[in-house]
């Protein structure tokens, strides 16, 4: 089952052959002269965020700059490019030097060819103005600039600063002999990755030992699970020195739904992190804020953490006290699975319109139907069932049923088989054509269970007693070992929410993603270790759905000393 598209492998390349040469040229023109921005990336960053970013990575005019090599891998429009060639040139003015010092110090990649043609022209001028001749001109773009792929490309010797920000193209917008053939050079693009997570790979990969890139992009590589082989990479060999949330800032020229973090990773053996949140963008604020970065201790808009990165696991970037929360329950407590709790996801059929319906008015055999719970039936906080429906396909053993025993059944499919049949899943496996995406278990509709939605701000846990099966937009736990009641009041808790808000990835106006990846890392205890008075406290705190409730009694169930509470936002007396 999908449980979000983030995570989806894309099967659908994973059994064609591999391409020749002419094809990845050709997929490679087709990106170059594309018209459509979107199919190139082209995301364009503020001012004063480069500036910051040249701060950060330590790109200054007081550093012999033009003796330095600094890689653009995606230079669009030149946003980093002209700040990175006034501070070049202020350097080389300083110390003196002819035009063939500059030659090396800058190498950068443009694919889109309109684009390439566009930002060397400005170039060129703007050399022109800074007292250039054409012909020096000419000659310094043309050392300096390249239009071509850069996953692809020779690059040359390795370089002292990485900078820009990479090229936001999802997969299925990129030609399949390209894709499978960045597939087969770049270990770090892993099912659903975005191409900006290649770009950081290869980038660090030529970076010289000491040497720093400074990226601006989305933060969800650092805890979804595409990101697992890109952390384990650097992990390996780098070192992630400053880490700076923009989430909520606007540091682009236009708005884009994307959540933005800049990271400075450098070649280097691993140590502490310093971290800012959310910063106010002007120049002097930024201008403050490098400073206290590059000083790598705490002061009020700088938080250092110890151990952020660690093979393939979810970065941890939130607030040092919360960090020692997790860590003490994670190396004390088993997971939520551990503690014989099962977390999965509803049904989904690919074709609602034609499989779900309402329950009633569902022209099936009795046992070919079941009653469904959407997040509709549960947005009081306990079901309110609307009288929905889904069609069961499945015998009980797991295979399809023999229609020709059901012909009532038959007959439904048949009447919305145009619809049905539409679907990948259909067209894959002709002869199972009604089959729903997920096998349907009627046992599940009878266990008792917590429904869980995906999206949310705060924790939303609704007890359903074994009535209903859940659709695909819910995600569901079950138990045979502890009181669901009980659960339901540590779910409610800020435990998990602690957990959720740690490992998930944040969404637009705080919400968080109850997905099941991350309610498996909930740390509970074993219910035969809950004594029976903590029991009975559990349940009618999980029966009241009071979050102050749930947290009083909660935070004794884990022992949480007064610090502790505090970092959770209890009482810490």
């Amino acid at each position: 089952m999908i449980e979000d598209p983030d995570l989806q492998t894309l099967a659908l390349f994973d059994d064609l052959p591999v391409p020749q040469e002419a094809s990845v040229a050709s997929a490679v023109e087709l990106l170059a002269a594309s018209e459509i921005e979107d199919g190139h990336g082209a995301v364009y960053t503020r001012p004063e965020v480069v500036e910051f970013i040249l701060d950060l990575v330590g790109y200054t005019d007081g550093v012999a700059l033009h003796r330095c090599r600094l890689l653009e891998p995606s230079f669009g429009a030149g946003d980093f490019l002209r700040p990175v060639l006034r501070r070049l040139l202020t350097a080389w003015r300083r110390d003196g030097g002819s035009v063939a010092d500059l030659q090396q110090a800058l190498v950068a990649f443009e694919l889109h060819r309109e684009t390439f043609e566009a930002t060397r022209s400005a170039l060129i001028a703007e050399l022109v103005d800074e007292g250039f001749t054409s012909a020096e001109a000419d000659t310094l773009t043309a050392s300096w600039l390249r239009q071509g792929d850069f996953l692809l490309a020779d690059v040359g010797s390795p370089f002292d600063f990485v900078v820009g920000n990479p090229p936001y193209v999802r997969q299925e917008l990129i030609p399949t002999p390209l894709l499978r053939e960045y597939r087969r050079r770049f270990r770090t693009l892993y099912d659903r990755a975005d191409l900006y997570v290649p770009f950081i790979e290869r980038s660090l990969s030529l970076l010289k030992q000491g040497g720093s890139q400074g990226f601006i992009c989305a933060d969800r590589w650092m805890k979804n699970r595409y990101g697992g082989p890109l952390r384990a990479f650097i992990d390996g060999g780098f070192h992630l020195r400053i880490f700076v949330d923009m989430v909520g800032t606007q540091p682009f020229m236009r708005e884009v739904a994307t959540y933005p973090a800049i990271t400075v990773i450098s070649r280097q053996h691993g140590g502490p992190t310093a971290t800012a949140h959310r910063p106010i963008l002007t120049h002097e604020f930024l201008s403050s804020l490098a400073r206290d970065l590059a000083n790598g201790g705490d002061s009020e808009h700088v938080k250092v953490l110890a151990k952020v990165t660690g093979g393939d696991a979810p970065w941890l970037l939130d607030a040092a006290d919360q960090m020692a929360v997790i860590r003490r329950l994670e190396a004390e407590l088993p997971t939520l699975e551990e503690a014989g709790c099962k977390v999965g996801i509803g049904v989904a059929t690919g074709a609602d319109k034609a499989f779900i319906g309402e329950f009633s008015a569902l022209d099936v055999e009795a046992d070919r139907k079941l009653p469904l719970v959407t997040t509709k039936d549960i947005q009081s906080g306990e079901v309110e069932w609307k009288g929905n429906g889904v069609i069961n396909p499945f015998e009980d053993t797991g295979g399809l049923v023999d229609l020709t025993k059901y012909p009532r059944l038959a007959a439904y499919l048949e009447r919305n088989r145009t619809l049905i049949q539409k679907r990948h899943c259909a067209q894959k496996a002709p002869a199972n054509w009604y089959r729903t995406i997920d096998r349907i278990t009627p046992a599940l509709a009878r266990k008792p269970k917590l429904l869980i939605p995906d999206i949310k701000g705060e924790a939303h846990i609704v007890f359903e007693p074994g009535n209903l099966y859940p659709h695909h937009n819910l995600y569901f736990v079950v138990s045979d070992s502890w009181d669901l009641r009980a659960l339901q009041a540590v779910l409610l808790s800020s435990i998990a929410r602690l957990f959720i808000s740690t490992y998930s990835t944040k969404m637009r106006g705080g919400f968080l993603r109850f997905q099941a990846q991350y309610l498996r890392r909930i740390r509970v205890p074993q219910w035969a270790h809950v004594p029976p008075e903590m029991r009975a406290k559990l349940v009618e705190a999980g029966e009241s759905r009071s979050r102050l409730r749930c947290d009083e009694v909660v935070f004794d169930l884990y022992h949480l000393n007064a610090a502790e509470r505090a970092a959770l936002g209890g009482n810490g007396g």
